[in-house]
């Protein structure tokens, strides 16, 4: 996919309340692992938290890649 047609997609989606949704839960989750890396030494529990941090935001990231697609085949 060009950036252009990539562009195209999501500022269609703009008006898209599940997509919104999405890319703000994609932001906590990134701002939550901003905040993790930034420390020194991660405790077990924490590093337990990025990986589940970092799995959660490849969801959110595949299911707005998905809106995407259904956006462009309709």
């Amino acid at each position: 996919m060009s950036t252009s047609t990539g562009t195209i997609r999501e500022s269609s989606m703009v008006n898209n309340p599940e997509y919104q949704h999405l890319r703000e839960e994609h932001a906590r989750y990134d701002a939550l692992l901003d905040q993790l890396a930034s420390r020194r030494y991660l405790t077990e529990q924490e590093q337990m938290e990025e990986v589940r941090l970092k799995k959660l935001k490849l969801r959110v990231k595949d299911q707005m890649e998905r809106l995407m697609r259904q956006a462009g085949n309709a």
